[in-house]
């Protein structure tokens, strides 16, 4: 399990690097360099968000050794919590983006040595799941890869991308190319998907109900601005959740978290997944 989150985070940034790389600025979202730079610019951030969440998941869920080694990598990548590390308006690279990848280098290393523990088999659920928040998301794994899905059947119908808006500030895009918040969501939640079916320790779950509640937040800010407010279908937006604030967006984030945990991540639940990882084979 630890390996394939791993690599999930190493596709987002290496998706981040060729994008940047190969687009001009101008067709990318609060970027100023292009080319080579660019794209490793942008590689940089995204290796301080999503990466550093995902480290942390990881980390909490191998407790590898050394126990102080694992400490001072959990500690870089909460780096990325403090304001201005990584800000949506200016997401070219700062000198500080290299704490927190540093944090992130550091948890891959321990975490791929680490003993883990065998996992349980991803039922028909989890894998179903993955797949439909997959077609959800795929307006911004397209935009992630530098395209538009005009003209896919189905999906080119169903999500607007490539539609210049007029009625929200300049003209642009209904979805820009490169990084979107809700591509980071997915891979967020895909994450945890895969986290827990390891057994884990009672009082990580809530962190990963969190985790998924704020990764959903994300998916809905971005996905009902794109489609349903510049369709002008409503005339606001469901509140930005990428920092902690005062409004009801983190509100539902919050009430998500406590459904999400007593109903998928209880305890209870995780024991029952403990005892039958411990008695299948290791995959």
């Amino acid at each position: 399990m630890v390996v394939e989150v791993w690599l999930l985070a190493a596709v987002d940034v290496a998706l981040a690097l060729i994008t940047y790389w190969r687009l001009p600025a101008r067709e990318l979202y609060n970027v100023s360099g292009s080319g080579i730079e660019g794209g490793l610019s942008r590689a940089l951030v995204e290796a301080n968000f999503p990466a550093a969440l995902i480290a942390i998941a990881v980390l909490l869920a191998v407790a590898p050794r050394p126990r102080w080694l694992a400490i001072l990598a959990g500690v870089l990548c909460l780096v990325v919590a403090v304001p201005g590390v990584v800000d949506q308006n200016n997401l070219d690279a700062k000198p500080v983006n290299a704490v927190v990848a540093a944090g992130v280098l550091l948890a891959l290393v321990l975490t791929l040595r680490a003993d883990v523990p065998p996992a349980r088999r991803a039922g028909p659920a989890r894998i179903a799941l993955a797949v439909a928040l997959a077609l959800l998301c795929a307006e911004w794994i397209a935009a992630a890869l530098g395209f538009y899905l005009d003209g896919v059947p189905v999906l080119g119908w169903v999500f607007q991308t490539g539609r210049q808006i007029t009625g929200h500030g300049p003209v642009h895009p209904a979805v820009h190319h490169g990084v979107h918040h809700g591509w980071q969501g997915l891979l967020l939640i895909l994450t945890v998907l895969l986290l827990t079916r390891l057994p884990l320790r009672p009082w990580v779950t809530p962190l990963y109900a969190l985790l998924v509640a704020y990764a959903l937040g994300n998916i809905v800010n971005d996905g009902f601005e794109e489609q349903i407010v510049e369709r002008g279908w409503a005339h606001s937006d469901f509140p930005s959740v990428l920092q902690p604030a005062v409004n009801w967006g983190w509100g539902a984030v919050l009430v998500a978290a406590a459904l999400i945990w007593a109903i998928w991540l209880r305890p209870e639940g995780t024991e029952r997944g403990a005892a039958a990882a411990a008695a299948a084979p290791r995959e």
